[in-house]
C-alpha cells in the first residue's frame, strides 16, 4: 500500500512537508502546482516550489517528492517537464484537478475536464519529451459540473502515457464539500490499465478503510486529514497491517489512532525551526496559526492554544507559548542543528544552517528575486512576450 502526501496551494509547501514525512507512513510527496503558461521557465522556479531537488529529490526524512506542473499548452508544459525531469526529482506529476478560479479561468487544472482530447495531447507530448525512464503521473478529478466524462478523462490520460492517476473523487464544482464519491474512483479505476490512487475526504483510519473499499484502491492520497493528524498515515498502515494479521474491521478491535499533542511537540519545534528560515517574518505567526487552526479538529490541545493566541502577531511569542524555552530555543528563535537531518530523526540544540545546493533558491530573497525573468519560450511559441515567473 501506498500513502501519498498531497500538495496544498498555501498550506502543504516544503516546510510542511518536511514535518509531515518526519511523523512517519507516508511513501510518496507531490510538490504545490508549478504554473506553466507560455515561458521556459528558469531552473531557480522549479528549485523554490520545491527545494528538495537540491537533496536528490527527497524530504530530509528520505521521502522522494514528485514535482508537480500546471498548464494548457501540450508544448510547453513538455518543454518544462523535460527541464524538470532534468534536474531529478522522483517523477513529473500534471494538474488537472485544481478547482481554483483564478486557475480554472485560465485554461489550466480541472477546468481541462471538459477537453480530454487536450488532455490526452498533453500526455503524450510530455511523455514524448521528457527523458527515457521518468515516470509521468495526472491528478484529475471526476469533471467540471459533473461526473458524465470521468471515466472518458481517465482514459484520455492513461492512453495518452500517464503511468499512474490520482482521483479525487469530487467535480470541479463540488470543490471540497462533503462527500467523496469514492464508488466513481472504483469505476475508473476498472476502466484504466494503470494505477489509480483514491483521494478526497480521508480524515481517519475509518475513513480510509472505507474509501478501500468502496473504490477499489489500495494506494491512498491523504491531504488535510494528515495536515490534521500528522499520526494518520502511521494509523492507517498499522490498521492495514493488523486486517492482514486477521484483526479485521469486522471483528471488534479498535481502530489505530494517530500522535497523541506530547508526540507532536517536536514536529511543531521542527514546523517552527523552518518557518523562522524560511518565511518573512511578518508572515511567521501566520503560518504557526494556520497550522494550529487546522490541527484542533484531532487535537483538543490546539484548539485551545489557537485560541489563545489567535490575536498574536509575533511568531516568536507563539513559538514560546507552544513549545517553552527549550522547543522554542533562545529568543523563541529555534533549536534545530542543520537542514540535514538523518531520515526519521529529530533534530536537537545549535544554530539552524542550511544545506543548499548552487542552483537552489530559498525562498524570499528580496524584491529582486520576486521578478525574475528569462529569455527563453516555448518551442511553439517563439514570438511570446517574457513575462515575470
Amino acid at each position: 500500500m501506498n500513502l501519498l502526501l498531497a500538495p496544498m496551494e498555501g498550506l502543504l509547501d516544503a516546510t510542511l512537508r518536511d514535518v509531515l514525512t518526519r511523523a512517519g507512513g507516508i511513501s510518496r510527496c507531490v510538490s504545490e502546482f508549478i504554473r506553466v503558461t507560455d515561458t521556459l521557465l528558469p531552473e531557480r522556479v522549479f528549485f523554490r516550489v520545491m527545494p528538495e531537488l537540491a537533496d536528490g529529490g527527497c524530504t530530509p526524512a528520505g521521502v522522494p517528492v514528485r514535482g508537480q506542473l500546471l498548464g494548457s499548452d501540450p508544448v510547453c508544459l513538455a518543454d518544462n517537464a523535460a527541464r524538470l525531469a532534468s534536474l531529478s526529482p522522483h517523477g513529473v506529476d500534471l494538474n488537472f484537478g485544481c478547482p481554483a478560479k483564478v486557475v480554472n479561468r485560465h485554461g489550466g487544472g480541472a477546468a481541462l475536464l471538459d477537453e480530454p482530447e487536450l488532455m490526452h495531447r498533453i500526455l503524450r507530448e510530455v511523455c514524448r519529451t521528457v527523458p527515457a525512464g521518468t515516470v509521468v503521473s495526472a491528478k484529475m478529478r471526476l469533471g467540471t459540473q459533473d461526473d458524465a466524462r470521468a471515466v472518458e478523462c481517465a482514459q484520455a490520460l492513461a492512453e495518452g502515457g500517464a503511468k499512474e492517476l490520482v482521483v479525487h473523487g469530487r467535480t470541479k464544482l463540488q470543490g471540497y464539500r462533503p462527500p467523496a464519491h469514492w464508488d466513481r474512483i472504483g469505476a475508473i479505476r476498472e476502466a484504466v490499465a494503470v494505477p489509480v490512487v483514491a483521494n478526497g475526504e480521508i480524515w481517519t483510519v475509518d475513513d480510509a478503510r472505507r474509501c478501500q473499499a468502496e473504490s477499489g484502491c489500495t494506494d491512498l492520497m491523504l491531504g488535510r486529514g494528515m495536515v490534521c493528524d500528522p499520526g494518520l498515515a502511521l494509523a492507517v498502515r498499522a490498521a492495514v497491517a493488523g486486517e492482514s494479521a486477521g484483526e479485521g474491521a469486522g471483528t471488534g478491535a479498535r481502530a489505530p489512532t494517530g500522535l497523541d499533542w506530547a508526540a507532536l511537540q517536536p514536529l511543531l519545534a521542527v514546523f517552527w525551526d523552518r518557518v523562522r528560515l524560511h518565511i518573512v517574518p511578518r508572515h511567521q505567526a501566520g503560518r504557526l496559526k494556520q497550522w494550529l487552526n487546522l490541527l484542533r479538529r484531532h487535537h483538543p490541545e490546539a484548539e485551545a492554544a489557537y485560541q489563545a493566541w489567535r490575536g498574536e502577531t509575533d511568531g516568536r511569542r507563539i513559538a514560546l507559548g507552544l513549545l517553552g524555552p527549550e522547543g522554542a530555543g533562545p529568543g523563541g528563535e529555534g533549536r534545530t542543528a542543520g537542514a540535514r537531518y538523518t531520515a526519521g530523526s529529530l533534530p536537537s540544540g545549535g544554530a539552524f544552517v542550511p544545506t543548499l545546493s548552487p542552483r537552489h533558491v530559498p525562498v524570499f530573497q528580496g524584491p529582486g528575486d520576486l521578478g525574475v525573468r528569462t529569455q527563453e519560450r516555448c518551442a511553439d511559441r517563439p514570438g511570446a512576450a517574457t513575462q515575470d515567473v
